[in-house]
């Protein structure tokens, strides 16, 4: 008798739960993130809308740009989805990138009814492209806010190489909702930068121990300056950005007042904290010099003990 043959486990939903965010690529994230089959890509390789900017200083082009944009399905579930490339400049935003993020919020703002997911992988503003690029991201948090105005909830994903820095941690601060994992980094100013024009005292760069503690995915969540921690893993981004999406509240000027409340009691309560296990032992974590080498799952535990919420306040 022939063996029946042996149906394989749904692809997406088993190699997803191993496949590392942190490493994967942007077209792999969202092509794992999303619903089999679904993605649909804006303005693709075909069009091959690269940066104006780039050939002046002899530096080399990406035919997207460093940013993949489209629509697909989240649990059948229509969303728009944009997924930063932070192998190619940092992800960095420049003229064209940020055009391609904008546009997805307003096509969203219009519609009003299909959320926004991004997945920051970004340093920052191109210096090549600065004038663009600053540019871009003020235009992209006024497009995040004025979608979020019309109902659209706009969710960040942060755990990729390149962390979320600089105009992209100004952006994800104006997002509904965040979810981080261990190597998501969130921060206005990266530690080099804090380095450069503060000296080594104030922040050594190299001190990885110190820029995870400070910035890093962990001290986010235990802050509320994110809202979900998650495993390193495009299944678990996935879950996450499903939780978020179900939790999310309208937006307006209740939220502001919360922010601004939320923000008056950090510095009250932090003000004077100078290390991230400081701010720690203030929430009254026992051991909390521990968190850095806690598994996923027990750290999620004790931030949910904590119980800190977000106000929008990153």
């Amino acid at each position: 008798m022939t063996a029946p043959i042996k149906q394989p486990a749904p692809a997406s939903a088993e190699r997803s739960r191993t496949i590392s965010f942190n490493e994967a690529s942007a077209r792999t994230r969202i092509e794992r993130l999303l619903d089999a089959g679904s993605f649909v890509e804006f303005i693709g390789p075909e069009s091959r809308e690269v940066s104006p900017h780039l050939k002046i200083f002899d530096l080399p082009e990406q035919f997207d740009d460093g940013i993949v944009v489209g629509r697909g399905r989240l649990d059948t579930s229509p969303v728009f989805i944009a997924a930063q490339e932070g192998r190619f400049m940092g992800g960095a935003f420049g003229e064209v990138h940020g055009a391609k993020l904008i546009g997805l919020l307003r096509a969203a703002r219009e519609l009003k009814s299909i959320p926004v997911l991004i997945l920051f992988d970004t340093g920052g503003v191109r210096l090549q492209e600065a004038n663009a690029g600053e540019l871009a991201i003020a235009e992209i948090m006024r497009a995040v806010m004025e979608a979020r105005t019309a109902g659209v909830k706009v969710v960040g994903l942060i755990g990729g190489r390149s962390g979320c820095y600089g105009g992209g941690g100004l952006i994800a601060g104006c997002c509904s909702a965040l979810a981080v994992s261990e190597p998501g980094r969130i921060a206005v100013s990266g530690p080099e930068v804090i380095e450069t024009n503060r000296g080594v005292e104030e922040f050594d760069s190299r001190d990885r121990a110190l820029v995870w503690r400070t910035m890093g995915g962990k001290h986010r969540r235990l802050l509320g300056a994110a809202d979900v921690f998650t495993d390193d893993t495009v299944q678990g981004f996935r879950d996450a950005a499903l939780e978020l999406l179900g939790l999310v509240g309208t937006f307006g000027l209740d939220r502001l007042k919360a922010e601004q409340v939320r923000l008056a009691d950090r510095l009250r309560s932090f003000g004077a904290c100078e290390d991230g296990v400081d701010i720690w032992m203030a929430e009254g974590i026992a051991h909390a010099e521990t968190i850095p080498e806690l598994p996923a799952e027990q750290f999620i535990a004790v931030a949910d003990k904590i119980g800190r919420t977000s106000h929008d306040a990153r």
